[in-house]
Parts: structure tokens; sequence; C-alpha cells
């Protein structure tokens, strides 16, 4: 993006039809609004409850902090858009987009693994839990998923500052995204893609290899403890964040690696604008839904508020 003749783009949305775009703006709103509110309450929760300030906990909420960032990094703008009718984005404000949807994307893979890792030790470690998992090890588990996102985006990232606009500024897309504005670029953009593609395939074969060992080492043990209330009780542990990691990479392959969405951008818009607003929405539900303990602490919290406004 070094070429400064073009200082704006136009963001072409999804699509020009008034009526879609009201519709389109009321199910953003609702999912938005709910993925802020849930995940502000999974984060409130792990903070005032003394009974989840355990390591599941803290990767919990440091997952929610993700899910916000993640969301609010392209709907906000998105919604602005429909509503003003305002589709031109300034260069500047395009490029800080791109870095925070890329890099919050890409932690959230690290972090599913850093999380699968923890479930790992809990349930095949359980003796060595408290010396392994420790507040220490913990903090050095998120920064180090951070430092992987930022390490992973920086090559394709100082390659795409050096792309070159020349005739086209408008992005087929709802948002600024790294496929849309290669598309759009005048430069030569193999070298580029192919460091995305690597950049993109490392991570995804580290994180999910991670996820996979953890998880067959955690099916084993289950199978081995020796009354089915343990092995529910364990699987119930697992069972949430199995279903978030099965949506999360379900989703990534879906877009990235099936043709048919490749060619057809609609497709691929639409399934990406799910991954912005619905999947930060339902992330709080699996969580909570299956969680007796979140959701003691939740009506704990709903009681002192009920006493607190009744004095």
């Amino acid at each position: 993006m070094g070429n400064r003749t073009v200082t704006t783009f136009v963001l072409l949305g999804l699509t020009d039809d008034p009526e879609l775009q009201v519709l389109i703006f009321i199910f953003l709103f609702l999912t938005y609004t709910l993925s802020v509110t849930g995940n502000l309450t999974i984060i409130t929760l792990t903070f005032v409850d003394s009974h989840l300030k355990t390591p599941m906990y803290f990767f919990l909420k440091n997952f929610s902090f993700l899910e916000i960032s993640f969301t609010s990094s392209c709907i906000p703008r998105y919604l602005y858009s429909i509503a003003t009718g305002d589709k031109v984005i300034t260069y500047n404000a395009c490029v800080i987009q791109v870095f925070f949807t890329d890099l919050c994307g890409v932690t959230e893979f690290f972090l599913l693994a850093a999380m699968s890792y923890d479930r790992y030790v809990a349930i095949c470690k359980p003796l060595h839990y408290v010396t392994t998992m420790s507040n220490r090890a913990c903090r050095v588990l998120i920064i180090c998923c951070w430092m992987a996102g930022l390490c992973v985006l920086i090559p394709p990232l100082s390659l795409g500052l050096n792309l070159k606009f020349c005739d086209s500024n408008r992005i087929d897309h709802y948002g600024c995204d790294a496929f849309p504005l290669v598309k759009i670029s005048c430069s030569d953009t193999r070298f580029m893609e192919q460091t995305v593609i690597i950049c993109a395939v490392l991570t995804l074969n580290m994180t999910l290899t991670c996820v996979v060992l953890s998880y067959t080492y955690i099916v084993k043990t289950i199978f081995r403890f020796p009354s089915a209330q343990q092995r529910k009780k364990a699987f119930s542990t697992c069972s949430s964040h199995m279903t978030v990691v099965s949506i999360t990479y379900g989703t990534c392959i879906f877009i990235y690696m099936n043709p048919t969405a490749k060619e057809d951008v609609t497709i691929k818009k639409v399934a990406s604008l799910l991954i912005f607003s619905v999947s930060p929405t339902l992330n709080p539900f699996i969580y909570t839904l299956r969680n007796n303990q979140v959701k003691k602490a939740f009506k704990g919290s709903i009681k002192r508020i009920a006493l607190l406004s009744s004095k």
C-alpha cells in the first residue's frame, strides 16, 4: 500500500438493496450487542467470583476479550456504513482494520491450542496441574499466543504495505480484507500470496496438531476411568472447548479450502461475516450453558445485584 495516489477506499459491502441492508443492519446490531454483552459478562464473572480463579477461566477470560476485539474491529464500521451510506474508508483506517482483524484472528488459533493444552494437563496430569498451570505459566502462555500471532502477521503485512493501487479503489467486501485488497492492486502479488499461504498453513498445522494431540491423549485417559460418572464429568469439561474448536476450524477450512467458496465471492463474504458476528455471539452461550460453575456465579451475581438495588 505504498502508492499514495490512492488515499481512500470504497467498501462495496454485501448488497445495494435497501431492504436487505435494513435486515443485515438489524441482524448485525443484535448479534454484536449479544456478543459484547455475553463476553463482557464472562470477563466480569471471572474477576468477581472466587470460584472462577482457575487457569481454565483465566484462558476463557482472555478468549472473551479476544472475541470482543475481533468482532469490534470490523462490525461497528460496517454498521456505520449501512446507517450513514458512507462507504469510504481512509488508507490508514484500512491498514489498521486489516492489522487488528488478522492479529485477533491468528491469535485466536494459538489461544485455542493453549486452552486444549490446559485441558490435557487437567485430565491427563491432574497431580501436576497446580504447578504446571501456575499463574505465571498461564500469563506466559497468553503472551506467547499474542507474540505468535504478531510474528505470523508481520511478514505478509510488511509486504502488503508496499502494494500499489493504480486504477481502482473499490473493495468488493464489507471491510478491509487482505484478499480483496490484493485483487485490486496493480503490483505483482505472487510473492505476497505465497507468503500468506505459508503463514496460514503453518498457523493451522501448528495449532491444529496441538489440539488434536491434546484431545487424543485426553480421550485415551478418559476411557481408562473406572466409572461412567467420571468419564461423563471429564467429557463435560472439554465439550464446550471442542465445540468452539470445531466451529472455528470448520468455518476457516470452509472459506479458504473450499474451491466453491473461493470462486463465489458472495458466499465467501457471507461466511466471513458470520465468523465476525455469529461465532463471537455463540461462544459465551457454549461455554456457560453447560458449565455449572459459571451458571452458579451468574446467579450469585444477579442475587447480589438484586439485594443491593433493594436496599
